[in-house]
């Protein structure tokens, strides 16, 4: 708005008023996010200050690294807290091919999961883990979770809910490839939300993942796609996205660069998309 206004020569008084409804609109949107963030984490997140997350052991996190204008790299390499909120997540299982670079929850600040979950590089993970019977009626066997922020709990309840889905749907779930492993996301130098044990991967033979699923040159149809591009694809029923979405966990098979197994614990991206 207050760009819009100063093409059209408006006056200093009301471009000063423009630029001040729009810094606090900016303010309560930070607040509200914030606020959305600390009621998702209850069990360390002690508020927010509008500037920094606090924790309940009195670490303080910026909420904001002060930089705009990021490039889609950049927001995932260096993130803010702020900014693992830029990207729309939608609700539903209905699927659509996404736009280019549209990853909700895809954007991870490291800093604040590492406090969240601990290191697993430096064994504070693995302590925290618990086994969780997986569809065990349907041969599931059991997954190791994180209990850290009621992760194993809300699991539970994801597998007992699957469990009430028709038969037809146990190809896709077992058997689990898996939640936990120590590992950075291939190619990166990231870590995968598996090193938190927050994330599960579905049956990897009922899976689509963007790097197997680029397309090469010779596999493009006369001027549907360029070289290089990623094509869409998914075999996961929307009722078990549902299922997952219901217990605070967003799904890979809404990202362009797809990842139609993996679901993750991120009650705060749930939470903001059902305001809509």
């Amino acid at each position: 708005m207050y760009h819009e206004l100063r093409k059209r020569g408006t006056s200093v008084a009301a471009l000063a008023l423009a630029a001040s409804v729009a810094t606090a609109q900016a303010a309560d949107d930070t607040s509200m996010i914030l606020d959305i963030l600390v009621a998702a984490y209850p069990d360390h997140l002690a508020g927010h200050d509008g500037k920094d997350v606090i924790f309940k052991d009195g670490t303080r996190l910026p909420a904001s690294d002060g930089r705009s204008g990021k490039s889609f790299d950049d927001l995932l390499d260096a993130p803010s807290i702020l900014d693992q909120f830029a990207i729309p997540y939608p609700l539903g299982g209905d699927t659509h091919r996404p736009a280019l670079n549209e990853d909700p929850g895809r954007i991870r600040n490291e800093a604040f999961f590492r406090k969240l979950y601990g290191d697993c590089r430096r064994g504070e993970v693995a302590p925290r883990l618990k086994a969780v019977p997986w569809l065990a009626k349907r041969g599931g066997g059991t997954v190791m979770a994180t209990t850290v922020n009621g992760v194993a709990e809300r699991l539970t309840a994801v597998a007992r809910d699957l469990d009430a889905l028709p038969d037809t749907m146990t190809k896709y779930l077992v058997p689990s490839a898996g939640i936990y492993n120590c590992r950075p996301i291939a190619g990166t130098g990231r870590m995968s939300v598996h090193g938190y044990g927050a994330a599960i991967d579905l049956n990897a033979s009922f899976g689509d993942y963007w790097l197997w699923a680029k397309r090469r040159s010779g596999d493009i149809k006369s001027g549907e796609f360029k070289s290089g591009e990623i094509i869409w694809r998914n075999r996961i029923p929307a009722a078990i996205v549902e299922t997952f979405e219901h217990h605070g966990f967003i799904w890979g098979g809404k990202w362009y660069h797809f990842d139609t197994f993996h679901f993750e614990y991120r009650p705060e991206i749930i939470a903001l998309a059902k305001r809509g």
